[in-house]
């Protein structure tokens, strides 16, 4: 029993990691595109596609952190004793992000709001792509493993950037899509070329490489989602070029999802690799058996919520002029 809950809640935490870099990870690259967008009347497109969803992105978020404090203690010990720097600045990014969102509509000079909201876009996608790169690493120390981390979070932000092109290419208007299908193959590039280098430095350096990665069975899953995810980008270049308006959007989030379960078959059953497995650091089965009670009431809420606030706010922003 006490395995099934722990392979259960390292599902569903993986799951919702999955809803926040879907869903936040669009807002924060539009975020990210805002400081290379010249005119405030496109500005003002990008704050209007996102102003009704990026608070509830973000509840993915809060709910990740408390369930893997509750289900997986140790973990959030580890993880948050050598990843606290790194966290805290990924709190005040999205401080700073929330704070010009709200001030930046009562102000008279809109730009120095603008700026904040792109810094702090940019910084919550580099101190994400941190706590990626030293999960990945098993948190070692050194000079290799810093420059892992720091192609991660480059990484990261390349494919915020592209979820927040493709994003704009089905919600905005007129010059404003012209310069997102730029951008978005300009991401999709540095995309593609981050994943090919980070997936040749795990291999040579990382415990994922030396050890799971090894083991019978787990290349023959992770070599099919390799080329689901190489088809994805090939797709997000084809329906560019035939300027489809939702199909790069499609396009992108198939791409992140082959990523992320090739990650998670990756890290399977650690936590930390080579250095904590979820049977270590679960708690005991009442707590996981109780915790999953609520998670049943709150799931079906949070994604019916978001599901209906992506229908009620389809298509394109409207213009006001």
């Amino acid at each position: 029993m006490h395995h099934i809950l722990t392979n259960a809640w390292f599902c569903l935490m993986g799951l919702m990691l999955v809803f926040y870099v879907v869903t936040d990870g669009f807002d924060l690259g539009v975020g990210i595109l805002s400081l290379f967008t010249p005119h405030e009347q496109d500005r003002d497109q990008i704050y209007a596609s996102i102003g009704h969803v990026w608070d509830a992105n973000e509840t993915w978020l809060v709910v990740l952190g408390g369930a893997m404090f509750g289900a997986f203690p140790l973990a959030y010990a580890a993880l948050m004793e050598q990843l606290y720097v790194p966290v805290m600045a990924l709190t005040a990014s999205l401080i700073c992000r929330g704070a010009a969102i709200e001030f930046r509509h009562a102000a008279a000079r809109k730009r120095g709001w603008d700026i904040v909201f792109g810094l702090g876009s940019l910084g919550a996608a580099a101190t994400q792509g941190v706590v990626l790169g030293k999960v990945i690493t098993g948190l070692a120390p050194g000079a290799l493993a810093a420059s892992f981390t720091a192609l991660c979070a480059a990484g990261v932000i390349a494919g915020y950037a592209l979820l927040g092109a493709t994003y704009l290419v089905k919600k905005a208007h007129g010059a404003l899509v012209a310069a997102a299908r730029r951008q978005a193959a300009y991401a999709l590039a540095a995309t593609m070329a981050s994943a090919l280098a980070l997936t040749a430095g795990t291999m040579l350096f990382s415990e994922i490489g030396h050890g799971r990665w090894m083991q019978p069975g787990v290349l023959g899953v992770l070599i099919p989602l390799a080329a689901l995810a190489a088809f994805s980008g090939g797709y997000v270049l084809y329906a560019l070029h035939i300027r489809s308006s939702h199909g790069p959007f499609r396009g992108a989030i198939a791409l992140f999802l082959a990523s992320f379960t090739g990650l998670a078959v990756s890290l399977f059953p650690y936590l930390v690799p080579g250095k904590l497995t979820i049977a270590d650091a679960a708690s005991d089965s009442a707590t996981m058996a109780f915790m999953l009670c609520g998670i049943a009431l709150i799931f079906p809420v949070m994604i019916g919520y978001n599901l209906y606030q992506y229908y009620v706010f389809r298509g394109r922003v409207e213009l006001q002029h």
